[in-house]
């Protein structure tokens, strides 16, 4: 099936699958998507630094500080690694994914050689999280360049075919998702990359969804800038990740002011940090990105090809039990091997928040609404969705447990008479 090996000794690892919830149920964690579950050994790691070597870095002349700014920057090494960046000094450490998308949007809003203006156009998708959609809107409302966009197809993949009327001599830039948190799909990163190239556009990538399940090289995506968010990968909220080809990052402006970005400073003008310094303003968020190098080291050492190939069966069979419900819609491609962990559905005649609600009374963990993707949900004619999404941790039993419950769903809001009457 493609299913990790000795899944049950994994889980292990993570202790918070072993909670019993309210009414004596077992957690059933399909929420991954939203946020993934923490290893011991990435609560250790913060621990082990909090409670030994606590010290700003890059700043303190002592003991602990010599420590802490090791740590700190042999996560960004592992980070590196992770991601087949070309060098170290190409990766940036964020608070999430959001700010590394506001730092390439506003800072080409100003003076430089990839600045966007008046003429230019931006092309994002519709199947955009809202951080990969915002601060391009902010981006052009602001310059007075074009915004454009890839509509969908009906089983939720972009419409490549209008890629010609959409990439032309005017793009400036082309953002996109590289999994879409909602519909699940994985878009043709590098296709869209080459076309945006041979027009000189700049390339930027969300890899929030496909950076805890598909292994990743920036360089053979054909980006020039990728982002993704630390807690998705099984690392701690309030870090994330912006990579970017070093002659990209050297050309823009710095995004934010204060310490440690700077070369000198007099009360005349100031004088900017080498890359990655000069993006990395103030205090940064050291023990969490410690506790992210762990995450990454975690899951390369179970492998990233073996996480991916366990995520499409898991999928698979997901898909295949959901096609059991009557009535259910799926949104986005219905083959796994197209796909991400991520499925949104629609249950006819239930408010995706009651099946959320119903599906909580028996430990089962879903997300329900929009999903931050507003603009996807209209096009599919739905105002917001229930979506399950799994990660390495979920075996096929909560699957089962998934439909089971969503059977008894159907029953408890009179969909399905027969077995209501039961």
């Amino acid at each position: 099936m493609g299913l990790l090996p000795d899944l049950d000794l994994l889980r292990l690892d993570f202790p918070i699958l072993n909670r019993e919830l309210a009414g004596g149920h077992a957690l059933v964690y399909l929420d991954s998507a939203n946020t993934s579950q923490k290893p011991q050994v990435v609560i250790d790691t913060m621990v082990d630094h909090l409670e030994r070597h606590n010290a700003n870095v890059a700043r303190a002349m002592h003991q602990l500080g010599a420590e802490s700014s090791a740590a700190f920057e042999a996560a960004r090494d592992i980070v590196a690694a992770f991601i087949k960046a070309p060098s170290r000094d190409e990766v940036i450490f964020t608070k999430n994914a959001s700010e590394g998308l506001n730092l390439v949007a506003n800072t080409l809003a100003w003076p430089g050689e990839w600045a966007v203006g008046v003429g230019d156009e931006v092309v994002i998708t519709e199947m955009e999280h809202h951080s990969n959609i915002v601060p391009w809107q902010l981006l052009t409302q602001r310059t007075g360049a074009r915004l454009r966009w890839f509509g969908l197809t009906e089983d939720g993949r972009l419409d490549l075919s209008t890629v010609d009327d959409l990439i032309t001599e005017r793009t400036k830039v082309v953002s996109l998702t590289w999994v879409s948190n909602m519909l699940g799909t994985i878009n043709p990163v590098a296709e869209i990359a080459r076309r945006a190239h041979e027009v000189g556009a700049l390339v930027v990538v969300d890899a929030s969804q496909a950076a805890p399940q598909l292994p990743l090289d920036v360089v053979a995506s054909g980006a020039d800038v990728v982002v993704f968010t630390g807690h998705k990968t099984v690392g701690p909220t309030g870090v994330g990740v912006l990579w970017g080809r070093r002659e990209i990052l050297e050309a823009l402006p710095p995004f934010l002011g204060g310490g440690e970005m700077i070369e000198t400073v007099t009360m005349e003008r100031s004088t900017y940090a080498p890359i990655p310094h000069k993006f990395e303003a103030g205090t940064p968020p050291i023990v969490e990105a410690i506790g992210l190098g762990a995450a990454l080291e975690y899951l390369s050492h179970i492998g990233m090809d073996a996480i991916h190939a366990h995520e499409q069966a898991i999928t698979a069979y997901a898909l295949e039990g959901l096609a059991t419900i009557p009535g259910i819609r799926v949104l986005g491609p219905l083959d796994a091997s197209q796909r991400g962990g991520a499925i949104a559905f629609d249950l006819p005649g239930v408010h995706p928040h009651d099946v959320a609600t119903v599906l909580d009374t028996r430990g089962i963990a879903v997300r329900a609404g929009h999903h931050c993707a507003k603009p996807a949900h209209a096009r599919f004619g739905v105002q917001s969705t229930t979506r399950m999404s799994s990660y390495l941790y979920t075996t096929p039993a909560e699957i089962d447990a998934l439909i089971e419950g969503l059977a008894f769903t159907r029953s408890y809001f009179g969909l399905d008479p027969v077995t209501a009457a039961r």
